[in-house]
């Protein structure tokens, strides 16, 4: 895998160790990312939140897994490049972030089912402090939202759900 200008740390699907990563145990606020204005919502909320709390943001980039298809190839080459799109998007957040708010994001990037993937990183992370997830404008608040919303009691760290349009200099109840 070519390094980025960034240099940022890329873990994709392999095992992270969730031992601290520093003295104090920063708090980690993990976003899941797509190219969605949910998940920018999202990110502004917990990068803000992370600053305020001198904690540390995670960017956790899903790649759908693949139907099986009889080439195996064919079904390597998408996967391949759907893993590359992810990292060039989490790449472009995490240096958004750096430059907007002075934080060095960590990022995963990990391919199967989203929901499936967060709530096994979650277990595995007990340095997530909360999980921050931003609901989608009219309808369905979207997937993610909606699952973890119903487990909200077994989760091992608080959910936010942040709304699409939120606009954290109108509101005074950050701290």
């Amino acid at each position: 895998m070519a390094s980025s200008r960034w240099d940022l740390p890329i873990h994709t699907n392999a095992l992270i160790s969730s031992a601290s990563t520093g003295p104090d145990d920063m708090r980690t606020f993990l976003v899941i990312i797509d190219e969605s204005e949910e998940a920018t919502a999202a990110l502004r909320y917990a990068a803000r939140r992370a600053a305020a709390v001198g904690g540390a943001v995670h960017l956790l980039a899903l790649v759908p897994q693949q139907n099986f298809s009889a080439f195996g190839a064919v079904q390597a080459t998408i996967e391949a490049e759907a893993r590359d799109r992810a990292e060039m998007l989490a790449h472009g957040v995490a240096g958004n972030l750096l430059a907007e708010s002075g934080i060095m994001p960590t990022i995963s990037v990990k391919i199967g089912m989203g929901q499936k993937i967060v709530s096994e990183f979650l277990a595995e992370h007990q340095e997530v402090a909360a999980l921050v997830l931003a609901a989608a404008k009219g309808g369905s608040p979207g997937p993610l939202v909606t699952h973890f919303s119903s487990a909200a009691g077994g989760l091992p760290c608080p959910l936010y759900i942040i709304p699409d349009d939120y606009d954290e200099a109108a509101n005074t109840l950050l701290a």
